[in-house]
């Protein structure tokens, strides 16, 4: 028995249960309908929950895969204009992209009181969601869409559908560096989009053509050195991110491979090294930012309105089309200027 199937017999959202055990405002009908479920079948909480609060902590706990990462720099910024506005503050628990320490933060964040947790995920395992469910406070997921829960998520599909789209417009030999598929978004999503980009202009990258490699600079400029040993009529490299785009870039240019007259490289992100990169970087701009903030506001909400629902946000994109790759005036110029092609959710 855990708090999503109190939830269940009651006729409440998770929210409404976890604000009766937490002591918070539950309207009488349905702190009845909660009371009676719980006495019916012996539900007994956590030593933790046992001993109820009388008022909140104003703490919100928020779990992220590296605290090194432009990316996530950008979400907790917005994470936090939105919560400080509310009186709330944050605790964050960099996990260094260790799967262990994900887990041993949500169990942390269940004994240390905090009113909720928002959870930047990359990769979900069947303990993640038991820790998840036993959770007495809401968990708001971040970058990630994940069945049953309230989350915010990118549209990495479409965005990298398009990038590789816009890429052989003007590549014959395309190479891909991703990472791996076990992340939802970055790896799986990403990949889905560059292969239904291939199948829509009856296009082919064979294995040999793929690497996967870390998030890392480095992982970036040793899959570009093997992509180029082993198939030097590559003229194309699309990267799941800027910064394996940066690496390869960085191979490139100590190699004297012209980019992008010889080589077009795009990458996903829109980081602030790809934008001051020379060349620079065509890449996907994604609403970091925007979406911290989102994700801030449904926690608020689950908070602090008891007729809040579960929602997932897809964000929008924007393709950043920058001087690493080819324009329409000639298949191997380099292109002069930037310009900008916006999606929406």
């Amino acid at each position: 028995m855990n708090i999503n199937e109190i939830a269940k017999m009651a006729g409440v959202s998770r929210a409404t249960v976890s604000r009766y055990l937490n002591d918070g405002y539950v309207s009488k009908e349905k702190r009845e309908a909660i009371g009676r479920v719980i006495e019916e079948t012996g539900y007994q909480p956590s030593s933790q929950a046992q001993t109820l609060r009388t008022r909140r902590t104003k703490l919100i706990g928020v779990i992220l895969p590296k605290i090194n990462s432009d990316t996530v720099s950008r979400m907790v910024a917005g994470i936090s204009q939105v919560l400080n506005q509310k009186d709330y503050r944050i605790i964050l628990a960099n996990t260094a992209n260790q799967v262990e320490e994900e887990w041993k933060y949500l169990a942390l964040f269940q004994e240390n009181q905090v009113d909720g947790v928002i959870l930047i995920g990359t990769i979900f395992t069947k303990k993640h969601r038991k820790l998840m469910e036993a959770s007495r406070v809401p968990i708001v997921v971040l970058g990630q869409k994940l069945e049953g829960y309230p989350c915010v998520y990118q549209d990495e599909f479409h965005a990298s559908r398009e990038l590789t789209e816009c890429l052989l417009q003007y590549g014959r030999n395309i190479g891909y560096i991703g990472v791996t598929q076990k992340d939802e978004a970055a790896g799986l999503g990403r990949r889905k989009g560059f292969e239904a980009a291939l199948k829509r202009q009856k296009r082919t990258c064979p294995l040999e053509n793929r690497r996967e490699t870390t998030f890392r600079l480095e992982g970036g400029y040793q899959a570009a050195k093997e992509l180029m040993e082993k198939n030097g009529e590559i003229d194309t490299i699309f990267c799941a991110t800027d910064t394996i785009a940066v690496g390869a870039l960085v191979y490139l240019r100590e190699r004297g491979i012209q980019v992008p007259g010889q080589v077009q490289v795009a990458g996903m992100g829109d980081t602030q090294l790809g934008q001051v990169m020379a060349p620079a970087l065509t890449s996907i701009h994604f609403f970091y930012k925007t979406s911290g903030m989102e994700a801030a506001r449904m926690m608020v909400d689950l908070l602090e309105n008891e007729e809040a629902v579960t929602k997932e946000i897809r964000m929008g994109y924007e393709l950043k089309i920058r001087q690493s790759t080819r324009s329409h005036s000639s298949s191997w110029d380099v292109p002069q200027g930037s310009q900008t092609a916006q999606r929406n959710a």
